[in-house]
């Protein structure tokens, strides 16, 4: 297919908007810029039937101005990292497969997910995670990994692969080489995991390297500096052609689709600079550059890369191959058919199949450590729900509003009989709050504390201390970890994700009940 220089760039280029319809930014962008791609985010996200109108309402635009297809990418993990949930079935965070004991129920959930996505009009899943998350201290990958040693990543993290890839829909191996091992958030600053060549080989590369043997579709760069394969230390992988070009196409011998992460995250805005870290990335080795938010920003990669082109720094001959990766991609996982999908989606979704596997994955992932003491339910509970009030990357606000309390733990302790009393906090509650939990749980006979990364946030820890350990359930709603931090608690039990799927399941446990 003869493209122009000008569409061959667009196909490069995958971007997102704002609202549940397309807008004049996005319109702009395919019918004057001709993005080839496009990433949802929650914003994007109001129920399975409004994404599926507004993935087919973005194609239709896209075929004014093209035969080829747009690719439609989300990230799609399950559990913390999930962007939609209304409607579909709940797969559970990929740190609690391991925890369910099955690798052909992972895959075989994935495939179920990945499949419901298809039905949407998505055809990119910007996963599997295959960082190993051997740092406990990792405030980005966490219960996003399969598991925190390199086997337990390659058995899950590839059955997931092949769910996802057996659905349809074109999986994509992140976050290359790896982000497992690093304490900084590459959304907040660049990371830097400065082991030698033979442990990246032995470790953080190992997922990756049997991902490209088993034919994955697309590889995500990370912001995260790897001075054993890239000379400068300061300098990110998304950014290295040590890394994209001599690791990634020369070493493993990958011929997918490179993604960026998004260049909008601090690690590049802040340091290149957005649009000077995709013409970066570009000449580096990736095929497509990401570009999530806003508007001036992607104009600004979309005309540099042209005027990279136009001036020799970026070759014809590179972009028709990264432009001929993207347009293979789209042949290979049949993109085109995206007129044939159902206009109601909703009949594909949700089948008994998928949420009778999705429960009894979720049960059996449940994990308890030491004693656990059912709660009684003739006596009240105070519940306190740290949650995330500021939305990140990898942080979703709490989903509906408090009165109807659709996403906390209280609701399903209710249903079972139990009076609830909730105090809300944030992750780093100041004193006045500390002091006021103190004076309530004073009076409580039992607390359910329901943690976020306490091992990362000194204030909740500080809480955590100050609580009478023989009447406290102490429940971590993301990172394990959180269990160690009271180990003379009454009960201490995770699912690895505070989603309402796996808090139903821990009320059930609190509650004594059992299988």
């Amino acid at each position: 297919m003869k493209l122009s220089s000008a569409a061959q760039i667009g196909q490069c280029v995958m971007v997102g908007f704002d609202g549940l319809v397309p807008d004049a930014h996005i319109k702009r962008l395919i019918r004057e810029y001709r993005v080839g791609g496009v990433i949802l985010f929650r914003r994007n996200v109001a129920d399975p039937r409004q994404v599926a109108a507004l993935c087919r309402a973005l194609q239709e635009i896209n075929a004014e101005v093209s035969d080829v297809p747009l690719l439609i990418g989300i990230d799609q993990e399950g559990g913390m990292v999930a962007r939609i949930e209304e409607g579909l079935t709940p797969l559970p965070s990929a740190l609690a497969y391991q925890a369910a004991g099955s690798v052909a129920d992972c895959e075989a959930l994935w495939r179920h997910g990945a499949a419901e996505l298809a039905a949407l009009g998505i055809n990119v899943d910007f996963a599997p995670v295959l960082d190993v998350n051997n740092n406990p201290a990792n405030p980005v990958i966490g219960v996003r990994a399969f598991g925190e040693d390199t086997a337990t990543v390659c058995d899950y993290g590839l059955a997931a692969l092949r769910g996802i890839q057996a659905a349809g829909m074109a999986g994509t191996a992140k976050h290359f080489p790896g982000h497992g091992d690093t304490d900084t958030d590459s959304h907040l600053g660049v990371p830097r995991v400065g082991h030698g060549r033979a442990r990246l080989d032995a470790v953080e590369l190992a997922p990756f390297r049997a991902a490209i043997a088993a034919g994955v579709d697309g590889v995500m760069s990370s912001h995260v500096a790897f001075p054993a394969v890239e000379p400068d230390p300061d300098t990110p992988s998304t950014l290295s052609r040590a890394v994209l070009t001599g690791l990634l196409r020369d070493e493993l011998g990958f011929d997918g689709v490179v993604f960026t992460d998004c260049l909008e995250m601090d690690a590049i805005a802040r340091g290149v600079g957005t649009e000077q870290g995709a013409l970066a990335a570009f000449q580096a080795g990736a095929d497509v550059v990401l570009v999530s938010h806003r508007a001036d920003r992607q104009i600004g990669a979309l005309e540099l890369l042209a005027q990279a082109l136009a001036q020799g720094t970026v070759s014809a001959a590179q972009l028709a191959q990264s432009c001929a990766r993207v347009l293979a991609l789209k042949a290979r996982r049949g993109m085109a058919g995206w007129r044939q999908l159902p206009a109601d989606p909703t009949p594909v979704l949700r089948t008994p199949d998928a949420l009778a596997l999705s429960g009894r994955v979720h049960r059996r992932a449940l994990t308890r450590q030491g004693p656990a003491r059912a709660l009684d339910p003739a006596l009240p509970v105070l519940l306190l729900a740290f949650e995330v009030q500021t939305r990140t990357e990898i942080d979703e606000v709490a989903l509906g509003n408090r009165a109807q309390l659709r996403d906390s733990l209280a609701l399903p302790l209710q249903a079972r009989g139990f009076t609830v009393e909730e105090m809300v906090l944030g992750l780093q509650p100041d004193e006045t709050q500390r002091d006021a939990v103190q004076a309530r749980a004073a009076q409580a006979p039992q607390i359910v504390v329901l943690s976020y990364n306490a091992v990362l946030h000194p204030a909740q820890r500080d809480v955590l201390a100050a609580l009478p350990p023989e009447r406290v359930w102490l429940v971590a709603g993301r990172l394990p970890y959180d269990l160690a931090l009271l180990p003379q608690a009454a009960a201490r039990l995770t699912l690895y994700a505070n989603r309402p799927a796996a808090l139903s399941v821990l009320a059930a446990a609190l509650a004594g009940e059992h299988d």
